[in-house]
């Protein structure tokens, strides 16, 4: 963590670590994606859930991808990242960090093919506090941040993630997103959007953007399959984005700081013998 990564987030909204998984660690996480080839959306194998965020077009999502085994959950809290995420989410001398500096509220696997994008979307307008994104006295608000992993490579025609520099700090909504919000997935992919630039990236590779920046991806048009992981983290005073909780198996075995990130309320049992904060 540099002075030049906070200057290049804060002005840009994201920034790219290099060679921040390693390559045996990668292979790894790639085995394990190909033993869920077969799973479909709505299907469960263990604790991992397959999912479409609206459509089959935008490709399947594997949601609690760090219940999968011991290489995602190296993830949580890989040293490549953590104390940019630390920094970004902010907080940690504040009240916010009570319960720890920050968790995680979504994490999955995502695999495209031929084809398949995720339309443009987010942005600072409308506002929205889980996704804002804030500096005050030179120190970092961050309500999502967003680490990306390639676990492929990731160039012209492979579907890259697309950004628009800058924009988590725009006053208007870009008027090519016609009537959709920016805080809502449009539907189309995000190619030639005046603007937007594509994230290459090598497998092993990631991007950290704040989620308030306009986002989507490039139509993959090559053959093979565009593979990444996502977890998003921000203050621990939030909730998770989806339904799902972490399994009673995942937190058992995880170290103590991985278990604060992941899950940072400790169960509170009453008298009575009910449960306050229950996981499933």
């Amino acid at each position: 963590m540099t002075d030049l990564d906070r200057y290049l987030f804060d002005l840009n909204g994201y920034l790219i670590i290099r060679n921040a998984i390693p390559k045996d660690l990668v292979g790894e996480l790639n085995e394990s994606l190909d033993s869920f080839a077969a799973l479909e959306a709505g299907e469960w194998r263990g604790h991992v859930h397959g999912h479409f965020f609206a459509s089959a077009s935008e490709g399947l999502n594997l949601q609690q991808i760090y219940e999968a085994g011991a290489p995602w959950e190296y993830l949580i809290d890989n040293p490549a990242w953590i104390e940019h995420v630390l920094c970004f989410v902010g907080g940690q001398d504040s009240f916010d960090a009570q319960h720890g500096p920050f968790f995680i509220d979504e994490n999955f696997a995502s695999v495209r093919g031929p084809g398949e994008a995720i339309g443009v979307h987010s942005g600072p307008v409308p506002w929205a506090k889980r996704t804002q994104f804030h500096v005050h006295n030179q120190k970092f608000n961050c309500g999502m941040v967003n680490v990306l992993m390639a676990l492929s490579d990731i160039g012209p025609g492979d579907g890259a993630t697309m950004v628009i520099p800058a924009s988590h700090k725009s006053n208007f909504p870009h008027p090519e997103m016609g009537k959709h919000h920016m805080n809502e997935y449009s539907g189309g992919s995000v190619d030639g959007m005046t603007g937007a630039i594509e994230v290459h990236l090598q497998a092993g590779d990631v991007v950290l953007f704040v989620d308030a920046i306009c986002h989507g991806s490039a139509k993959r048009v090559n053959e093979g399959q565009r593979r990444v992981a996502v977890y998003r983290y921000g203050p621990s005073w939030g909730f998770f984005r989806h339904p799902y909780r972490p399994s009673a198996a995942l937190l058992e075995r995880l170290t103590p700081k991985r278990r604060k990130i992941v899950f940072p309320h400790e169960r509170v049992i009453s008298p009575a013998g009910s449960v306050s904060a229950a996981v499933s």
